[in-house]
């Protein structure tokens, strides 16, 4: 069985690192909010290129929490992509304001910018771009789109650590970056663990509070916070983790060049398209499959993991059913929904599963 994704490698492969940053922390006998933490916030702002990085407890709640500190709420509206995953979404319903979907370009499944000034009112408050699949989303119409308007950009940067656009990092494009460590993430936490980039002093003073009970002084709550704190343990870990995100991220883009070079000409299925500006990290390499059933029961067969995200777009969960969306309302994030497939890639995937892979689709030409 070659499996969609083995989390198993990566520990394995810094397991001497991982152990003894638990150990670390283990017997420093601070758990929350200490060293490792300021440690980690202070490396990954300077690899992302930013003045501040602040750990949260997870990716959605860094989404919610930036909306918050940007006093976004009831009344408001904030731009989403039509297709994403739903905790887009989810942190925007979080902070009180409403989603308000536009349409991908349907070649990256990534925010189409032509189609976000069309959805602009007069409550619009912000933009949230999702660099999805790792993809980086086309950010310079985006942010001279909200200067225009004096619009907040906040990017979704879930799926992206270590992508670049135009050769600029990903979380440094915008007003904003929120990260996800979940462990599947190209750096992931053993759990649950999240953070947000910013260069703007304010914010990130503010998400410091709010992240901490609203308090910058212990038991003085100066505005009502929430438990959002990146884990001691977590931030020892993506520490270990961070010295070799950028070769995790080559082998993935080695990967996905096989994949590409020897899946050309199959015509059951459609290869990514990259824009020659985007420098994807290849969290997932995805095809669109037309007759995706019978494309997956070629993989089944073979015995090669495979998923798709995502299934169901936003709009069409029954978590939005106020919002008065059906079928046909969102065709573009459909159609994608219908045929996108996700074929397996990670830094510790051997070449000879792409073989298997490409094998059991070229069999079906």
């Amino acid at each position: 069985m070659i499996p969609f994704l083995d989390l198993r490698a990566a520990y394995l492969e810094l397991k001497e690192e991982i152990d003894a940053a638990m150990g670390r922390v283990a017997a420093s006998g601070w758990y929350v909010l200490g060293a490792e933490v300021a440690a980690f916030e202070q490396e990954f702002a300077a690899y992302c290129g930013t003045k501040h990085c602040v750990g949260v407890a997870n990716g959605l709640e860094a989404l919610e929490l930036v909306l918050r500190a940007w006093d976004i709420g009831a009344g408001d509206e904030v731009i989403v992509p039509s297709s994403t995953y739903i905790a887009t979404w989810l942190a925007v319903s979080a902070s009180g304001a409403r989603p308000v979907p536009v349409e991908p370009d349907v070649r990256t499944a990534n925010l189409d910018p032509e189609r976000v000034a069309a959805a602009l009112t007069a409550r619009t408050k912000a933009i949230l771009p999702v660099h999805l699949y790792g993809q980086p989303a086309d950010m310079d119409p985006i942010m001279e789109l909200a200067a225009r308007h004096g619009l907040k950009v906040l990017e979704d940067v879930a799926q992206a650590q270590g992508a670049r656009y135009k050769g600029r990092r990903t979380g440094a494009l915008a007003h904003a970056g929120a990260f996800s460590f979940f462990p599947t993430k190209n750096i992931g936490a053993l759990g649950d663990a999240g953070a947000v980039t910013t260069d703007d002093d304010r914010l990130a003073d503010r998400l410091r509070t709010l992240r901490n009970y609203g308090s910058k002084v212990k038991y003085v709550n100066i505005e009502a916070g929430v438990n959002s704190r990146l884990d001691e343990l977590q931030a020892a870990i993506l520490r270990a983790k961070l010295p070799v995100l950028d070769a995790w991220n080559d082998r993935r883009r080695a990967l996905a060049a096989y994949y590409r070079d020897r899946l050309a000409g199959v015509d059951v299925i459609e290869l990514p398209y990259v824009p020659q500006w985007a420098d994807p990290a290849w969290h997932l390499f995805t095809v669109r499959a037309p007759d995706r059933r019978r494309v997956t029961e070629a993989l089944d067969a073979a015995k090669v993991g495979w998923l798709i995200h995502y299934p169901i777009p936003p709009h069409l969960q029954q978590a939005y059913a106020s919002l008065g969306m059906g079928r046909g309302d969102q065709p573009l994030a459909e159609q994608i929904a219908e045929t996108i497939l996700s074929l397996p890639i990670s830094p510790h995937m051997p070449t000879a599963h792409v073989d298997t892979v490409v094998n059991a689709l070229r069999g079906l030409t």
